[in-house]
């Protein structure tokens, strides 16, 4: 069996990444218990991007603040390889997102990272910067059967490293992207240096407004031996959403 590729281990690049995050984002990370030393499905909320997301990175620094050393696979979105980034994606521990790729992950003894919200998190508008839009319960389903814990791992800011002013699905249900490119929003964005576009920001790089982050490592949760995986999702998003309006409660956009 081909072992799966894993986010790098602390290192220079962990590093480089935790200094920019602190540096420029004034990143801020609370651990609220101790992660398993198992295998374990890290849950994440996107804040806004697609093939780049900074919830991503503020993950990396947190998972080094966790004291993980565990390889870590993350389940990645098809757009990366449709654009042609799917080498640089493999490289820093992605592959595309499958039940497969995760049973493989975790048969090597790796936890494996997700984002269930895909992209219709990844695009949401500022009025809804907060808020955590998951799709499917294919994750709790995952974490069920394998018998690992969800570790939920949650960021506040990344929605305000630009202005989203729609995001856009009815236009990408019209352009009939989810059956072409398993895409459902076209974001209409103001962002530096792309200004007023539609749907480019996220799928290619952009210059983040300072706003600052904050990242929280939450208890692992596990599913009750009769819960349904719609529950047990749905519980998992209720508890980050409790922990995301606490995160955000007395926040000035981009001051924190």
């Amino acid at each position: 069996m081909t072992e799966e590729p894993a986010i790098p281990q602390p290192g220079w690049l962990s590093a480089a990444i935790q200094t920019y995050l602190r540096v420029y984002h004034r990143h801020e990370v609370r651990i609220d218990a101790p992660v398993p030393d198992r295998p374990v499905l890290f849950v994440c909320n996107h804040g806004f991007g697609g093939v780049i997301d900074l919830n991503v990175a503020a993950f990396v620094a947190a998972r080094a603040a966790a004291g993980v050393t565990r390889p870590t696979t993350a389940m990645v979105h098809q757009i990366a390889w449709t654009l042609g980034v799917g080498s640089l994606v493999e490289r820093v521990g992605g592959t595309p997102g499958s039940r497969q790729a995760a049973d493989a992950a975790f048969e090597a003894g790796h936890n494996v990272l997700v984002f269930p919200g895909g992209d219709v998190d990844a695009g949401k508008s500022w009025r809804e910067r907060n808020k955590i839009k998951f799709h499917g319960s294919g994750f709790a389903r995952l974490a069920q059967a394998h018998g690992v814990p969800i570790v939920p791992v949650v960021t506040a800011g990344a929605g305000e490293s630009l202005v989203v002013l729609s995001d856009g699905q009815a236009a990408a249900r019209a352009l009939r992207l989810p059956k072409l490119l398993r895409v459902k929003a076209l974001p209409v964005s103001v962002s530096i240096p792309w200004g007023l576009n539609f749907g480019v920001v996220g799928l290619v790089p952009y210059l983040p407004l300072p706003t600052k982050l904050v990242t929280a490592v939450m208890p692992d949760m596990i599913g009750d031996a009769d819960e349904s995986p719609e529950d047990f999702a749905e519980r998992v998003r209720e508890a980050m959403q409790a922990r995301l309006d606490a995160l955000t409660a007395r926040r000035t956009p981009l001051l924190g």
